[in-house]
């Protein structure tokens, strides 16, 4: 190992003690104190639950887990978006959970909660998983209802999304186990099969102080919608549950009794471990992102036996495309190469960069993917697609529009790995986001953003100076270095990892080493939902 290696390695492990700790932390939700006066009351915490409800010693993956994060500090803060979402085994069936966290602003609904809320949803959609509920929420933080209450990606996608989920036929199980008020009180309602928990589970469309300003009738709220009420009166719920175990041992029982599923059919052979350290990413990554390093090295300590079947490995080298397995399962990766390379032309070509030729290849293998079914990895680490004369002359648009054609309308399942840059077109010629990711997460090297903290900082100095001296306002070499730390500063601050993450671009933020369960878990969850349509990349210019 040479001393860059080490370097790395110290860096990368480093920032690997911060995730760590910043995890911690958020798990903590609202806090200790909140956190034991909630066990007071004889109520589970939400991630206890989860833990009680999911199968011992599976794995899990967290969606989510730091949603909110630094967004609303004016209002106390929203640790996890105030609701935990993992993808687990319920005797032994692929589902999603979804948990009010009720020590956070007592389970209220920000905007960032009904996203995440909604990205659940949408995973149990596009895998056919089976969804479980654990409702204690307090409704929509009032505070802020007009981010959270009336549009397409708000709150009452939620119920819409319950409707079309049951004529779907998947399972969604709700277990009321706290407040569940107003608009939030279909939730449960709308799923197949309701419980509540006796004497702490409510559900109403108004509580008793709002009855008696609105109707002035006065009713304490376990008679206006108690456990009892629901079960025996009103018949809303379908079980009564005696305590948050005794909800979570009947919602066991249920999916223990769910039919198996029809399946996609993807390969999967038996398992094998990297023959390559997975570790060693730690010292290959490098501190900089603009420094160059072998992105073949990192696939060889992802992929089982540390086997990639390089495809056109002659051609457009800049992207790495080939077959491999993961956890057992057959993928295609399409990578990002970061280091020089050099074409048959004997031309240099910058890592990291789309040319046309690595635009060309990537296209081409996407369709092959989706020919045979075989599910696609895309690891990013992109600073965008080539630019200048020759690269506009020889037809770089065309060519990147014919890249995101093809991610846009593959049909098999995509996972995405932002490994280090994501940067303007590049992070949607690779799969970002908007690209429909069945899960997207991140190293804690990842950089996102329209392009560098550096390049960034240059144009709106020159934006900024020219409108200082458009005002008669001259900047000396000092002033001007200072403005440029300042703008730099605010804008690494948004290209962080976490930024993203807080705000749901991506699912996750992870550790290299966790990179292969995500995939598997991902490719098994995909595999619940056939293929329903065919690959077709529509009109494009040749």
């Amino acid at each position: 190992m040479d001393i860059n290696f080490n370097k790395n390695e110290d860096h990368n492990k480093l920032k690997l003690a911060e995730l760590r700790k910043k995890l911690t932390q958020v798990k903590l939700g609202g806090g200790k104190k909140r956190i034991e006066k909630h066990h007071s009351k004889g109520k589970m915490t939400a991630r206890e639950r989860i833990d009680y409800l999911l199968d011992n010693e599976t794995e899990n993956i967290e969606i989510g887990a730091f949603a909110g994060e630094g967004m609303y500090e004016e209002h106390g803060g929203c640790p996890s978006g105030g609701v935990v979402v993992k993808i687990g085994y319920i005797q032994g069936k692929q589902c999603v959970v979804v948990a009010n966290d009720a020590t956070v602003k007592a389970g209220a609904w920000f905007p960032i909660t009904g996203k995440k809320n909604l990205r659940a949803q949408e995973i149990s959609i596009e895998n056919k998983l089976p969804i479980i509920y654990l409702v204690d929420s307090a409704g929509v933080y009032l505070p802020m209802q007009d981010e959270i209450f009336p549009d397409k990606e708000h709150f009452g996608r939620i119920f819409r999304n319950n409707a079309v989920m049951s004529s779907m036929g998947i399972t969604q199980i709700s277990a009321v186990m706290g407040s569940c008020v107003a608009g939030g009180a279909y939730l449960p309602i709308m799923s197949d099969e309701a419980m509540i928990v006796d004497k702490t589970g409510s559900i109403f469309l108004a509580g008793s102080y709002l009855v008696k300003a609105a109707i002035g009738e006065s009713i304490d709220n376990e008679t206006l919608g108690g456990a009892t009420t629901h079960s025996e009166v009103s018949g809303v719920t379908d079980y009564k549950a005696k305590n948050d175990k005794d909800a979570l041992d009947k919602i066991k029982r249920i999916v223990g009794k769910i039919g198996d599923f029809e399946k996609a059919g993807f390969n999967r052979i038996e398992p094998k471990d990297p023959t390559e350290n997975p570790k060693d990413i730690y010292g290959i990554l490098p501190l900089s992102r603009g420094d160059q390093y072998d992105m073949l090295e990192i696939i060889k300590r992802l992929v089982d036996n540390s086997e990639f079947d390089q495809y056109k490995e002659g051609y457009g080298k800049t992207i790495l495309t080939g077959y491999a397995r993961i956890n057992g399962w057959a993928v295609g990766i399409v990578a990002n190469q970061r280091k020089v390379v050099k074409t048959k032309k004997g031309e240099m070509q910058f890592g990291g960069v789309i040319y046309s030729d690595s635009a060309d290849k990537a296209t081409r293998f996407i369709a092959n993917c989706n020919q045979k079914k075989i599910p696609l990895v895309f690891l990013q680490d992109v600073t965008g697609f080539m630019v200048g004369s020759k690269s506009e002359h020889g037809g770089i648009i065309k060519d990147g529009a014919k890249m995101v054609n093809a991610v846009s309308n593959s049909v098999v399942p995509k996972f995405t790995i932002v490994v280090g840059n994501s940067y303007g077109a590049g992070n949607y010629a690779m799969c970002g986001k908007a690209y429909d990711p069945r899960l997207i997460v991140a190293w804690p090297s990842a950089e996102l953003a329209v392009m560098s903290g550096n390049s960034a900082a240059k144009v709106l100095l020159q934006i900024e100076k020219a409108s200082l001296e458009k005002n008669g306002e001259a900047l000396d070499a000092q002033k001007e270095k200072a403005l440029f730390d300042r703008i730099k500063q605010r804008y690494d601050n948004q290209i962080s990892p976490y930024y993203a993450a807080a705000r749901l671009w991506t699912d996750a933020i992870i550790d290299p080493l966790e990179t292969r369960k995500w995939i598997s878990m991902g490719i098994e969850a995909s595999n619940h939902a056939p293929l329903e349509k065919q690959f077709n990349m529509g009109v494009l210019q040749v």
